[in-house]
This record gives C-alpha cells, sequence and structure tokens, in this order.
C-alpha cells in the first residue's frame, strides 16, 4: 500500500506535519488563514498554489471559498485570436480548453484547507460533525492528524449523504434504489441502466445463464441482470471501493447470492452467455476518483473490453457495449475508429439501441460544450462473434 503523502507547515515557532487527505497535489507552500485575510489577498495566494490553512470560524472558511469561487467565474475580456481561415482546427480542442479550465478551477479552490483530528473532527468555532462521513470515506481513524481541502471536504459530505438516502434508479418499471459509497460514480444518469434493462436477453442465456458485468461500480447494473433472469452474475472491478459498493447495495437488494464480484482487471475467468461493459465514455486522463468512471485515457477499457470479448463469450453468446457518441462530438473519437476496433477485434454488430440522454448540461446554453451536448446519443451496441 502506498504511503500516505505529508503536508507539512509551521505554526507557533514548530514545524508541524499531518496525512494529505485531498486529491489535489500537494500545495507549494501553506499559510495560515482566518477572518482577517482579504478575498483578493487569497485569491492571490491560490492562484500561486499556495494553501490556506484556516484557523477561524468555520462558516467563514465557506465564505472564503464562494468569494474565490466568484472571482474565479467573473467573465473575463479576452481578445479574440486572428486565425487564418485555412488554419486547421485541433480535434478535441474546445474540450481540451474546457478541461484545462477545469483544472485550474479545481486547483485554485482546493487551496482552502481544513485540520482534522485523530478522530475526524474539526477544532474550529461553527465547524459541522463530519466524524461520520470522514469514516464512511477514509476509514477508521488512527489518532493521527490531517488536512483536506474544504472542497474535498465537501465532496466527502455529499457522498455521505448519498450512502444515507440512497438514488432512485428508474429500471424494468420500478425503482431500483443504489446507494453509491465515496469515491464511486453514482448512476445518476439513469438512460444506460434503462437500455440495459429493456434489451431483449440473447437466447444463449437460457442455456448457459451466465453473466458478466465488467467495471461493476456501484453494482446497478448486475442487479438489473440479475432480476432479468440471470442466474448467476459475475461482476469485475479493479477498485476496492467499488467492490464494497456493488456488495453493499447486493445486499440492501438480496441478491448477493446471485451476484460474484471479483477484483480483476475486466474479464473474470470463463465464458458468459452475456457480457456487459459501460466503460468510461471519454477518451481523457481522469484526474480523481470520481472521473475514473468518465474518463479512458488513450480509450484503453473500451478498447481491452472489444478485444478480450470473442474469448469470454460462449457459443452465441452476446457483448453489450454501453457508450455514449459524445467523445464524437467533442472530436476525440470517431465513429469510424470504433466500427474498426470492433471489427479488429473479431466482433460483428447485432443491433443497436439509441436513446437520447436527458440532463442538465444538455439544456444548458451557457455551457462551453453544449452543441457536443445537446447532441449526445446513448447506444447499447449488441456485439457478437464475427463468423
Amino acid at each position: 500500500m502506498t504511503a500516505p503523502s505529508l503536508l507539512t507547515w509551521s505554526e507557533k515557532d514548530t514545524s508541524r506535519r499531518a496525512i494529505w487527505r485531498s486529491e489535489q497535489v500537494l500545495p507549494k507552500q501553506v499559510v495560515l488563514a482566518d477572518d482577517t485575510m482579504t478575498a483578493d489577498t487569497a485569491y492571490r495566494l491560490a492562484c500561486a498554489g499556495t494553501g490556506l490553512l484556516w484557523r477561524s470560524d468555520f462558516q467563514n472558511a465557506r465564505q472564503m471559498l464562494q468569494a474565490l469561487t466568484r472571482r474565479i467565474d467573473k467573465p473575463k475580456k479576452v481578445r479574440a485570436k486572428k486565425q487564418s481561415p485555412d488554419a486547421p482546427t485541433m480535434p478535441g480542442a474546445a474540450f481540451h480548453a474546457h478541461r484545462q479550465a477545469q483544472a485550474q478551477r479545481t486547483r485554485i479552490l482546493s487551496q482552502v484547507l481544513i485540520e482534522l483530528n485523530g478522530d475526524y473532527g474539526i477544532d474550529l468555532r461553527r465547524a459541522p460533525d463530519v466524524k461520520a462521513a470522514c469514516m464512511q470515506a477514509f476509514g477508521m481513524g488512527k489518532g493521527e492528524a490531517s488536512v483536506i481541502s474544504l472542497r474535498s471536504l465537501q465532496g466527502v459530505i455529499g457522498a455521505f449523504e448519498w450512502r444515507k438516502n440512497g438514488v432512485e434508479v428508474p429500471a424494468m418499471g420500478e425503482a431500483l434504489c443504489i446507494y453509491p459509497h465515496y469515491g464511486v460514480f453514482s448512476p445518476v444518469r439513469g438512460e444506460y441502466v434503462e437500455l440495459v434493462a429493456k434489451a431483449p436477453l440473447p437466447e444463449a442465456l437460457k442455456a448457459h445463464s451466465v453473466a458478466f458485468d465488467i467495471g461493476v461500480g456501484t453494482g446497478v447494473l448486475s442487479a438489473v441482470l440479475a432480476r432479468r433472469g440471470a442466474a448467476q452474475v459475475v461482476g469485475t472491478d479493479m477498485s476496492e471501493r467499488a467492490l464494497a459498493c456493488a456488495l453493499d447495495n447486493l445486499q440492501r437488494l438480496g441478491l448477493q447470492n446471485q451476484v460474484q464480484l471479483v477484483q480483476t482487471n475486466l474479464f473474470p475467468e470463463g465464458q458468459a452467455a452475456l457480457v456487459v461493459c459501460n466503460p468510461p465514455w471519454l477518451p481523457a486522463r481522469p484526474t480523481s476518483l470520481l472521473e475514473q468512471a468518465v474518463y479512458d485515457e488513450g480509450s484503453q477499457m473500451l478498447q481491452g473490453f472489444l478485444k478480450g470479448l470473442p474469448a469470454h463469450l460462449c457459443e452465441g453468446g452476446e457483448g453489450w457495449l454501453i457508450l455514449s457518441d459524445l467523445a464524437e462530438h467533442l472530436g476525440l473519437r470517431t465513429r469510424e475508429a470504433l466500427l474498426g476496433w470492433i471489427a479488429e477485434a473479431g466482433l460483428r454488430v447485432l443491433g443497436r439501441t439509441d436513446v437520447k440522454p436527458v440532463h442538465a448540461k444538455a439544456q444548458d446554453t451557457t455551457d462551453p460544450l453544449h452543441a457536443a451536448r445537446s447532441a449526445e446519443v446513448t447506444s447499447l451496441w449488441r456485439l457478437g462473434k464475427a463468423g
């Protein structure tokens, strides 16, 4: 296991250090901050990569974070660059510019820091009790102080609420309630679940009643497959958090004896009549636990699934690939490339079901990627062995 990173700073002429709990890189340096620091000073320091370890009223730390957010999001006057009409446009240029801006925004907003005691308590006035939320996210405290960005702490609290209240996912005409864990992507976009719930099952599943769920995540698709009649489902994932989350959800649904969970990269051993995979949809580098469910650098998981699928399909079996075409609209991948990978893997397309996703960003005309999002379609590709 990798040793945790340590944050060091000087306070009252004493050198101090604590475990770093945030996913962002360590600040270049740390200064103590309180109510006397102006938002302009805080913004200047945060932009320079300086961490602001808060030593005053907790709610004022929240106000400082809001003040930094307003400064970042303030519209900037940008001088338009002259470009030759014949100059080529780089594929995905708008997406990469958006990602770069988001990364810069996250880096700046992550500089407001909160110290946690060994039991995850916070020694600041008007601080909330975050012990239970932190314990769920990081495990039992070991008596060591730690530091987390306020923004990350808000994410921990939000994940705690998600896990406590659950997320209703419409499937098979009834609400399927899923409880996401910290660091495991929540199935808030239910259209891919609906596709799996309604696609016609392969005839081979009647004789060879085994299905694989590659990249199990919260376990939502394994639950759908089990409820649809797959006698045995094998869900795989590399993430221990995801496997623990899936087990929790399957136990809540009474399906733990019908679904086996395996920690492995992509496929378990053996063959199945149905192999389902909902890989990350965008070929880019993830920068956090949650982003690993969205970004797949170099389309490694997508291509790995396609290449390995034929060997894991029994006679007459099908592979279901659930994939958005957002990458195509962003210029990050072409339809020709996807069809080429399918053919090269020795697969053929048996059919495809499309659905138009419904989410807030698709309707937000101020989103820099609105044109691509509004054109997005999510598809379930039914794949079989070629020949």
